[in-house]
């Protein structure tokens, strides 16, 4: 039995694909298809089998991806103490990163980062909460958010919970509810709302405001940035929701604490569990989740 066989096995199970692994590991995907020829020569079993156009693993391909899983990480933490051993530091870290989340941690965290050797790559991505894990195969750290409980797909990843986050109604400051330090769902029935695309966090928490009103709203857009829907708010084409600490200050803009419904997100960094062995990826979450500590503590109410 090889290791390169079992991490090969864990690898497919994660990008449930020989294109979308071999993409992962940077070869082609005939040399994908040749090692998991040689693993089930070698081993005796047969490990994957035709699912459409695409595979799965066997019953025997599944056991073997998770103890190669298991293997990847006494790997990292082998290399990770021998690396403090020797007084090597520093590598480089990729980071997919949530804008909305970003702006409150990600700044201060590469400024605190300074000069330890440690190469911080980010990329930025709105995506579903089922998308974070996706987003965690190929990226060292992501982070993410969530309204209720983790997504079923969050389970096998490092989570760690770094702020909840209020959520504000924002409205313009001539709208008629501008001067309230307090809405309530019964409040906001017949406004028009400048929402987010189905499948994402906030649209299921329009629909339980929605409930509590009695009404539904007339939803008359459904964009992803939210520096788009301030504007739109902005120009009277609406009402919405914004987060609370990553809404900057913007003319016009008046921002409402909700009661009534437990408004909110989650902020959370997700690993797989070999990553988070590696000596960078370490140093970066635990400066991340620093200043998540030092953001909280220094929160304060909605801005008007």
């Amino acid at each position: 039995m090889e290791t390169r066989h079992l991490l090969l096995l864990r690898e497919l199970a994660d990008h449930g694909s020989v294109g979308a692994t071999a993409d992962a590991l940077f070869v082609s995907p005939s040399a994908i298809s040749q090692q998991l020829r040689a693993a089930e020569s070698e081993l005796g079993e047969k490990l994957v089998r035709r699912h459409g156009r695409g595979i799965r693993l066997t019953e025997a391909g599944q056991l073997l991806a998770g103890l190669g899983a298991d293997v990847a990480t006494e790997l990292a933490r082998a290399e990770r103490v021998w690396s403090q051993y020797r007084q090597v530091v520093g590598g480089t870290v990729r980071l997919a990163v949530l804008p909305s989340a970003g702006v409150v941690v990600v700044p201060s965290a590469l400024q605190r980062l300074g000069d330890s050797g440690v190469r911080l790559e980010i990329t930025d991505h709105d995506v579903d909460e089922a998308g974070y894990a996706e987003l965690a195969r190929d990226h060292d750290l992501v982070i993410g958010h969530r309204m209720g409980d983790p997504d079923p797909s969050w389970s096998g990843l490092v989570q760690t919970d770094l702020f909840r986050e209020p959520l504000d109604i924002a409205v313009a400051e001539n709208h008629r509810l501008a001067g309230a330090t307090q809405v309530s769902p019964v409040d906001l029935r017949g406004e028009r709302w400048i929402g987010v695309p189905h499948g994402y966090p906030f649209d299921d928490l329009r629909t339980a405001i929605e409930r509590r009103a009695g009404a539904p709203f007339e939803v008359v857009q459904r964009l992803r940035d939210n520096r788009l829907v301030e504007s739109l708010v902005v120009a009277g084409q609406g009402i919405g929701l914004l987060p609370r600490f990553s809404t900057r200050p913007t003319p016009g803009l008046v921002l409402l604490p909700l009661r009534g419904v437990r408004t909110g997100r989650v902020i959370s960094l997700l690993s797989r569990p070999d990553r988070m062995q590696r000596g960078p990826v370490r140093t970066v979450a635990e400066i991340v989740a620093e200043v998540s500590r030092d953001r909280l503590h220094g929160a304060v109410g909605p801005r008007r």
